[in-house]
């Protein structure tokens, strides 16, 4: 009787324990390296939200902001690992990967965010969610920040005004080749040093959106902020095939309806920064904007435009004639 007292008592506490453990949450680690303030913290907060609201008790997000746990360049190695279910790095983060999200970084590429969203939302762009596949990494969506502008410390009119001086710009070759093409010195760097090295003058300036500028205070330490419009800076909502496929297909399903509306949360947010954070900056008075010229911006383009032939090989013509067209 004592050992089927004591057999009824281990199967009964084995079985409080599949339960308990069938009951605990699935965590999702969303990690990230801007400020909470920003469109990619936003949607990071509002996705967290959503998830809690329709999911409560099945999911549970756990958002990461401002490199607290992996700066863009280890991110996706740990995502890998799978010790971050999410990430959203910037487009330029994925050569090791594939060298088709170089397009994004192409210098005047795009004329504005409606082009590029025409772009992303297309047969081409959508197809590119699913390029890194094979690598063990699934693309959910594009997510916006804006488009760049370049501060320095000394006024860029036209492209012999950034000779010789040092820019921070993301790991990118495309990036490195655009600045040399103005005989400017690119330096790759984390985005987590910027305003640093900008404060103690280890560089002269960097390319930015107007939210990140503003969110990061880089107005701040730099004297002038040339409008440029001439790059873009996105990000591309990411996690690893394995988690995903791990998911049951009723929660996937919901999950992912979840980050589609926090993405199109976090893009609207984006389209309102783009010139609110324009209007703080210049109402700071803390660093001096300057708008284009037609002739100005020409020169620009005509002294950036030749990189696109460079990197045509590794990015595909296709996408490129897809990126050109969309401009239209």
């Amino acid at each position: 009787m004592r050992k089927l007292t004591a057999g009824l008592f281990m199967a009964a506490a084995m079985m409080t324990s599949t339960v308990a453990l069938a009951a605990d949450p699935i965590v999702i680690k969303l990690s990230h390296v801007v400020a909470e303030n920003t469109p990619k913290g936003q949607m990071a907060n509002k996705f967290r939200d959503l998830v809690s609201e329709r999911l409560g008790g099945k999911v549970e997000v756990e958002v990461y902001p401002s490199s607290q746990l992996y700066g863009d360049n280890k991110v996706l190695e740990a995502m890998l690992l799978g010790d971050v279910q999410i990430a959203a790095p910037s487009l330029s983060k994925f050569k090791k990967y594939t060298k088709k999200l170089q397009l994004f970084d192409l210098p005047f590429l795009f004329k504005d965010m409606a082009a590029a969203e025409r772009f992303q939302q297309g047969p081409a762009g959508q197809k590119l969610l699913s390029s890194m596949k094979k690598k063990g990494i699934l693309g959910l969506g594009y997510l916006h920040n804006g488009m760049k502008q370049i501060s320095a410390s000394k006024p860029l009119r036209v492209p012999a005004d950034a000779s010789g001086l040092k820019f921070r710009i993301m790991s990118s070759d495309v990036l490195s080749a655009q600045f040399e093409a103005v005989d400017a010195v690119p330096l790759k760097k984390p985005f987590s040093e910027v305003f640093t090295l900008l404060q103690t003058k280890a560089i002269d300036g960097q390319e930015n959106t107007w939210s990140n500028i503003y969110s990061k205070k880089f107005f701040e330490v730099q004297d002038y902020i040339t409008a440029s419009d001439h790059g873009l800076i996105d990000y591309l909502v990411v996690t690893s095939t394995e988690f995903w496929d791990s998911l049951p297909s009723d929660i996937r399903g919901d999950v992912k309806q979840a980050l589609d509306e926090a993405i199109e949360h976090g893009n609207m947010i984006a389209a309102q920064k783009a010139t609110g954070d324009r209007k703080a900056i210049e109402k700071s008075g803390r660093s001096k904007i300057l708008d284009l010229s037609d002739a100005e911006r020409q020169q620009w383009v005509d002294a950036m435009k030749p990189v696109w032939s460079q990197f045509e090989g590794a990015v595909g013509k296709d996408l490129l004639d897809a990126a050109i067209a969309a401009n239209n």
